[in-house]
């Protein structure tokens, strides 16, 4: 993998990690069409990786910053009193969100690991995230909009957790996944997005750290271009995460519709190429 290469899908991303449309589906389906060669058998794939995802999950804790702040106190005992019990109850949803995916992560680690390997899978299931998209945004509820974060229950948070699995899959997006759930338990878009982020940090953060026992096992090492590549990713998320925040903000009427059509558009033009050019 060259140089550029590498800065390539460091930007693919920070990008596509929180935009609604699959991350891990694009880092299947890019790299074959467009004829990079990536191994990612190669001894410095995996620490190139972790890089990337370290890179987005400190994006996520520095826009964020305030609400970690804010519930790192809470959990101290220390902060407003009036306001302990809402933080304490926001880190608690966070908690039950994140076991399902955790669990069937590791449960079912080989299986997801073989999804990986097929770019004709990644891109049918882009088709079925712009799927999901599309029809998110009409069956949300009629009231979406009039609950917030703090109104939701812990059968909520496990709605959205068994929402986020479903991106252990490839081509199918987490931030798509658990914001379609979030406005179909009434959240307004921008919310649905900020709990869907503030969920991302643990999840993307636990996945990076968890590969450090096995680089230290392998006395990996980072090269300059993976540090670079980490940078890179990591100001990417950081503005998408504020286009997002602002764009949900502003559009809260089939706001993830541009999405949608994206990911239908670019999933069957990537099938169509694989199975029958490529």
């Amino acid at each position: 993998m060259s140089s550029l290469e590498a800065l390539f899908i460091a930007v693919l991303q920070g990008v596509t990690e929180l935009f609604p449309v699959s991350s891990l589906g694009h880092a299947v389906v890019l790299p074959p069409l467009l004829g990079m060669q990536v191994d990612q058998r190669a001894p410095d794939f995996l620490p190139f990786l972790v890089v990337l995802h370290l890179g987005t999950a400190a994006a996520l804790l520095l826009y964020f910053w305030r609400d970690w702040i804010g519930l790192l106190v809470a959990l101290l005992g220390l902060g407003s009193p009036e306001r302990r019990p809402a933080q304490l109850k926001l880190l608690t949803l966070i908690v039950i969100a994140t076991v399902p995916a955790a669990i069937l992560g590791f449960a079912f680690n080989n299986f997801f690991k073989m999804l990986f390997g097929s770019p004709v899978i990644a891109a049918a299931f882009l088709v079925v995230n712009g799927g999901l998209l599309w029809v998110g945004e009409r069956l949300r509820l009629k009231a979406a909009g009039q609950r917030r974060i703090e109104d939701m229950g812990w059968v909520d948070a496990l709605f959205v957790g068994l929402a986020q699995a479903t991106a252990l899959i490839p081509g199918i997006s987490r931030s798509g996944a658990t914001m379609v759930a979030g406005l179909r338990l009434g959240l307004h878009h921008e919310a649905a997005a900020r709990f869907s982020f503030l969920l991302a940090t643990p999840i993307i953060a636990g996945a990076a750290v968890l590969e450090v026992p096995k680089l230290l096992h392998e006395h990996a090492t980072l090269g300059p271009v993976s540090i670079l590549a980490g940078v890179a990713a990591g100001i990417t998320a950081y503005l998408s995460i504020a286009f997002l925040m602002r764009y949900f903000h502003k559009h809260d009427f089939e706001a993830l519709d541009p999405f949608a059509y994206y990911c239908f558009g670019f999933g069957v033009l990537a099938l169509a190429l694989l199975l029958f050019v490529f």
